[in-house]
């Protein structure tokens, strides 16, 4: 008999819905199976007509926006104005992808012609970007709808072409199971093929969906130990595929002098540091700030309120590290927020190092807390920062405030953060991530398992697809991206000009 994935409400620490059951090693191999069958008929499709699809699942989502909803608040705590968005923000991702199908450049259509007089002679060439197969995508718990079951790594990986098989958070199953039903419905209502999407559930299920011979990528997010264990599997494999995990950040925040004199700089602070309880890969942990600036940043943090957190396993794990960081005799202690009393709620907390001791003990202060916590590195003179900014480790974001009297300083930063984060932020606060065409959500590790690559945004679609060239091939046997007469009207490169021709 197969175990039961349970969720549990935040709030009050008891099971909430029915059960799931934990999808058995036959179960898995049935769905990845199933997927891999459904791939050809899927890849096959017309962009334009894959499109369509994507927009009927994402108008299926917003149909039954107040069931997702609802149960989604009942097993995250997260709260119904936050859901609304998050989910409004998931068929959003549907209909950008279903923007990227039509317009058609991200399968990088690059034609050449033969040049039989250069060394070595050139025949005709033809490159375009193809779909992997199936992806096997891992839930992640902090954002149960953008980054889940119909996220990004799902909407992206069907665009492409690819099947999907999504292994479901277990803080989320009843969730998970609500909006599986409803993409499954969607697919067979727009005469997408049978299989083409399935979703399993438990530990066990995602280790043996990573190791299925029928996944030919991996799409992640969640904690570094997590992401690691799993990309270890996958290039364990004898035949190691791509796994494109997203993992832990502490997204630096320099705040230079000119800003720090700003009214709202400590506020604003404190609202993204504690947004969703601090459960964002975004959230400000570390800021580099004037000494006297720290007051009013502990003002700030002690005047938030807390609340309960994704799971009991989290809480603890916010509480000890926090607890540890107070009582080490590295930094200090500044504030504590307000703690509801609620079974898994946390406190925000704030705490405060000087430049020199963080330098000296760059491992031991970066590590991620989970949760509204973030530790205030202090500085005399922003030259100070320098070589300790050199040695962060890899992060999603890095952040500068400045006024215009800082500007000369915040490039020589934004100099060092380039190569340490995968995007620079000016005069704001990096929770938040806009799905957009030029939007890059990723960075070196830790952040991610790769860092030429994003989880949001249009070039999201380039991890579950791989180039082919076509050399000296007949135009009528070509795909259609490749053919003279460009039937798609899509940019294109020939002969090294990029253009729709």
């Amino acid at each position: 008999m197969s175990d039961l994935v349970q969720g549990y409400d935040p709030r009050t620490g008891e099971p909430i819905g029915d059960p799931v059951a934990e999808s058995p090693g036959t179960e898995v191999d049935r769905i990845a199976s199933a997927a891999a069958v459904a791939f050809p008929a899927w890849s096959a499709v017309a962009a334009a007509d894959r499109a369509v699809v994507l927009e009927k699942v994402a108008d299926a989502l917003d149909a039954e926006s107040e069931l997702l909803v609802s149960t989604a608040d009942g097993e995250t705590a997260l709260g119904a104005p936050r859901l609304t968005t998050e989910l409004k923000r998931t068929t959003n991702q549907l209909r950008l992808f279903a923007e990227v199908l039509r317009e058609g450049s991200y399968v990088e259509a690059t034609l050449d012609s033969a040049d039989p007089d250069i060394i070595p002679p050139r025949p005709v060439l033809r490159r375009v970007l193809r779909p992997l197969g199936t992806v096997a995508v891992f839930s992640a718990s902090n954002f149960p709808f953008a980054f889940s079951v119909a996220g990004g790594d799902t909407a992206s990986a069907l665009a492409s072409g690819c099947s999907v098989v999504v292994k479901a958070h277990s803080a989320h199953p009843a969730t998970s199971r609500e909006t599986a039903r409803i993409v499954t419905d969607a697919l067979r209502e727009a005469g997408a093929p049978e299989g083409v999407f399935g979703i399993v559930y438990g530990t066990q299920a995602g280790v043996a969906l990573v190791q299925h011979p029928a996944v030919r990528a991996v799409g992640f997010t969640g904690s570094t130990a997590g992401g690691r264990a799993l990309f270890d599997l996958a290039q364990g494999r004898p035949d190691p595929i791509p796994f494109y995990g997203e993992l832990g950040s502490v997204n630096p925040t320099v705040i230079l002098p000119g800003a720090a004199a700003g009214e709202d700089i400590a506020a604003g602070f404190a609202a993204s540091l504690t947004m969703g309880v601090g459960q964002f890969c975004t959230n400000p942990g570390l800021v580099f700030a004037p000494e006297d600036l720290v007051p009013a940043l502990g003002e700030a943090v002690a005047a938030t309120s807390g609340g309960a957190m994704l799971t009991e396993r989290m809480c603890d794990s916010y509480t000890a590290s926090t607890d540890a960081l107070a009582a080490s005799d590295l930094v200090s202690a500044v504030s504590t927020g307000e703690r509801p009393d609620q079974a898994w709620a946390v406190a925000p907390r704030l705490f405060s190092v000087p430049v020199a001791v963080f330098e000296e003990n760059v491992g031991k202060l970066t590590e991620e807390h989970f949760g509204p916590a973030a530790l205030v590195v202090t500085y005399s003179s922003p030259a100070e920062l320098h070589s300790a900014l050199a040695k962060l480790p890899g992060s999603l974001t890095g952040t500068v405030h400045a006024a215009e009297s800082d500007h000369a300083e915040a490039g020589a930063i934004a100099e060092i953060l380039q190569r340490v984060a995968g995007r620079l932020i000016f005069n704001a606060w990096p929770t938040g991530v806009a799905v957009a065409w030029g939007q890059h959500h990723g960075g070196p590790w830790p952040a991610t398992t790769n860092p030429l690559h994003t989880s949001v945004g249009a070039t999201s679609i380039r991890r579950w697809v791989a180039p082919v060239t076509y050399q000296s091939w007949p135009d009528a046997l070509l795909p259609p991206e490749l053919r003279d007469a460009n039937p798609l009207g899509i940019p294109r490169r020939v002969d090294g000009v990029l253009g729709v021709h």
